[in-house]
């Protein structure tokens, strides 16, 4: 089972909050969230299989191959393990495209969704990066390859301290571990095509910085489609906006979960304007 942390400080009652990364994180890249986050409700961070102090899957047949319902699942088990129901997901990246699949697999489970640094589509510019990742993976040290990603995705000064966070991390990863995550890649296009064409319906919040101009586009895009979605811009942040824009993500996210937890969805909606809203700070 995948390594994992909670954080119960409130009521046993309160509303859980489980927090997904990205590939080639940890669980510690929360770690700007968790104090603000513990004061409202019981959190749980994982760390993905192969990641963080999440050991890989050995000695079954074929495991080089993973998908993204395998690695889903493995949140699943530790839901089940802890006993919780249902709870809030909140996702930055890659993770925002498990905490999507987790809602077809079990939508019973999803109260909401927070994506931060959505992936929703693959522009033109991450296409290539996927070509040619695949193309030079067998033959490029894969942390040569990881900066030069972090680089194209976040590249400004101020995306500094992401940067080397993600790279960071990565380093934790073993080559054969990262090779197994790559050829997640084969499954994104099909996988985001339908994500698209099905709404949900489940509150989504999608969290983005005004930066992220590989990814925010397709966001402001979706939200127009699909019900009970809802867009902010954050001011001044990249991609990984939890960490660029920390104060800022909080606020919004947990305001976001606090309207519904208190059954006041319609007055979050009103907050976050329509289904089209844009609240750039």
């Amino acid at each position: 089972m995948l390594h994992y942390k909670t954080y119960q400080v409130v009521e046993p009652e309160a509303p859980w909050v489980v927090f997904v990364h990205g590939a080639g994180g940890s669980s510690s890249i929360w770690f700007l969230q968790i104090k603000e986050f513990m004061r409202h409700f019981n959190v749980l961070l994982v760390d993905l299989r192969g990641h963080g102090r999440s050991k890989a899957v050995a000695g079954v047949k074929d495991d080089l191959h993973y998908n993204f319902e395998d690695i889903t699942r493995d949140i699943l088990e530790v839901l089940d393990s802890l006993k919780i129901e249902k709870a809030h997901f909140i996702g930055i990246s890659l993770g925002t495209i498990l905490i999507r699949n987790l809602s077809e697999l079990a939508p019973e489970r999803v109260i909401s969704m927070v994506m931060g640094g959505a992936i929703i589509r693959l522009n033109v510019r991450a296409k290539v990066l996927v070509a040619l990742g695949n193309a030079f993976k067998r033959f490029v040290p894969y942390m040569w390859l990881y900066r030069f990603f972090a680089w194209i995705i976040m590249p400004r000064e101020r995306h500094k301290k992401s940067r080397l966070l993600f790279v960071n991390e990565a380093k934790k990863v073993a080559q054969k571990e990262f090779m197994r995550w790559f050829r997640l890649t084969y499954e994104l296009t099909p996988l985001l095509r339908y994500f698209e064409e099905k709404d949900t319906a489940i509150p989504t919040l999608y969290l983005m910085g005004e930066e992220d101009h590989m990814f925010l586009p397709a966001v402001r895009y979706i939200i127009t489609r699909h019900s009970n979605s809802f867009l902010q811009v954050i001011g001044n942040s990249g991609h990984v906006c939890n960490v660029d824009q920390p104060a800022e993500f909080n606020r919004r996210a947990i305001g976001f979960l606090q309207d519904l937890s208190s059954g006041r969805a319609d007055a979050s909606a009103a907050a976050l304007g329509s289904s089209a809203c844009l609240a750039a700070c």
